[in-house]
């Protein structure tokens, strides 16, 4: 693999994280405006990449148009449309959902009942609309053997106050009151999510990069895709995080910068 540099100067496309990496919950990270045009005007292919599955594709796009940056449904790359993969690979039909609305609408629209009484899988999202109902029915559905999948492992949400309850700390949640965990976690630090996009466009994983703040979801995507791992300090993980990890650990990013700031400079 290539070594990578801050100026991305062997780069042909970049996988951005958005939590912790564009944004902190409404607030821009500073420079995330200017690095989004440098991506623009130097060639650089860019997607945006979140395993936050509390929103739709439609929902992220008006946000990030909000925000001042054009964004279509296509550059756009969540948790959710892994587990949408895995659900059509199974067969799967009948659901009980933990998740908003916003992740109800993408299961819906791909013919997923989401409120089944007989339900093949609970399935669990980041749901900041949670309701003790929603969590009272998950759980009776599991204690009768009902199994889980979850549309990622993220135990918590960066945020600009501070960490927020993630879909990893539900999990552990439901574990205690169930004893059950998910047969199977979707979204980052699965290579599929962006492997599919990267072999659609038939590019060279060694000339892309994934761009994200966390080290045990993007970091280690990135090291399972083959792709250049790049840590901004923006978000969750810090240097002293980094310098923890064991020799040869596959959260160790190629690069670390304060944030996109820095990047095609």
């Amino acid at each position: 693999m290539i070594d990578v540099d801050a100026d991305l100067a062997e780069i042909d496309a970049v996988f951005l994280d958005l939590d912790g990496t564009i944004y902190l919950g409404g607030d821009l990270i500073h420079g995330a405006l200017a690095f989004l045009a440098r991506c623009d005007e130097q060639g650089v292919t860019r997607f945006f990449l979140s395993n936050n599955s509390s929103r739709s594709v439609s929902q992220y796009v008006s946000k990030l148009i909000g925000l001042g940056i054009p964004t279509t449904d296509e550059e756009v790359l969540l948790s959710t449309h892994d587990l949408l993969s895995w659900l059509a690979s199974n067969g799967v039909k009948e659901t009980w959902l933990v998740g908003t609305e916003g992740m109800r609408e993408m299961l819906e629209s791909q013919g997923i009942s989401t409120r089944s009484e007989s339900p093949e899988y609970v399935v669990l999202g980041y749901d900041t609309e949670i309701s003790y109902e929603k969590i009272a029915t998950a759980s009776i559905h599991m204690h009768n053997g009902v199994p889980m999948v979850a549309s990622h492992p993220d135990m918590v949400c960066p945020s600009p106050d501070g960490g927020l309850p993630d879909t990893g700390a539900y999990m552990a949640m439901f574990e205690a009151t169930t004893g059950v965990r998910p047969v199977h976690v979707c979204g980052k630090p699965e290579p599929g999510m962006i492997l599919h996009k990267i072999d659609a466009l038939g590019l060279d994983p060694g000339r892309c990069a994934m761009v994200g703040d966390r080290l045990y979801t993007d970091m280690a995507m990135a090291t399972r895709a083959g792709v250049q791992g790049i840590l901004v300090l923006s978000g969750e993980a810090t240097e002293a995080d980094v310098a923890a990890l064991p020799e040869g650990a596959e959260q160790i990013p190629a690069l670390i910068v304060g944030s996109v700031d820095e990047l095609l400079r």
